[in-house]
C-alpha cells in the first residue's frame, strides 16, 4: 500500500508540474491548411514565401526528405529568437528528418535546421563547424538583415 501511494503522489507531482512549464521566449506555432487568398498549399511547390514584419522573401526549398517534412507543416506562424547575431531559431516540440553536414560555409539566407527540431535562418554569413541539416535558401537576401531586426521577431512561412 506504501509503494501505491508513492506512486499516485509521484504521478501527481509530474502532471503539476508539466502543467506549469513554460518557456518566456517560446511561441506556439499557428498552422493552418491555407494561404491569405484561400487557396490551398501545392504541396509539390518547393518556392516558399517568408514574411518577417512587412517585409517579404521567396525561397527555395531543397529536395530533401528535411525539406518534406518541413513543407507539411506550412503554413507557420513563430516568434524567432535571436542568437549570436546572425541567426533567428525556434525549436519544434516534433523532430524532422536530418542529413545533417559538419562544417560548412553558412550564407546569409540559408534555412537550415539544427539538430532534428531547432529551425534557422541565418542573416549573416557564417564558417562552423557546427552540423546542420539544409532546408533551402532566400532567393534574395537584399534587405533581409533590416526585416529580421534585433531581437526576437514573428516569421511566417508558407509555400507559394
Amino acid at each position: 500500500m506504501k509503494y501505491v501511494v508513492a506512486t499516485v503522489l509521484m504521478l501527481v507531482s509530474f502532471t503539476l508540474c508539466l502543467a506549469s512549464y513554460h518557456k518566456d521566449d517560446e511561441a506556439t506555432p499557428t498552422q493552418n491548411n491555407s494561404n491569405n487568398n484561400g487557396n490551398p498549399n501545392n504541396p509539390t511547390s518547393n518556392k516558399m514565401k517568408i514574411t518577417a514584419g512587412t517585409s517579404v522573401f521567396t525561397a527555395t526549398l531543397n529536395d530533401t526528405a528535411t525539406a518534406a517534412s518541413f513543407k507539411t507543416m506550412l503554413p507557420l506562424t513563430l516568434n524567432m529568437n535571436k542568437l549570436n547575431r546572425n541567426e533567428k531559431f525556434y525549436f519544434f516540440s516534433t523532430t524532422l528528418p536530418t542529413n545533417a553536414s559538419t562544417g560548412s560555409n553558412i550564407q546569409t539566407g540559408d534555412l537550415m535546421l539544427y539538430s532534428n527540431n531547432c529551425l534557422v535562418l541565418f542573416y549573416e554569413n557564417l564558417n562552423t563547424s557546427y552540423s546542420y541539416t539544409r532546408l533551402g535558401k532566400i532567393d534574395n537576401i537584399i534587405g533581409l538583415v533590416s526585416a529580421l531586426g534585433t531581437g526576437s521577431i514573428t516569421v511566417k512561412f508558407e509555400l507559394e
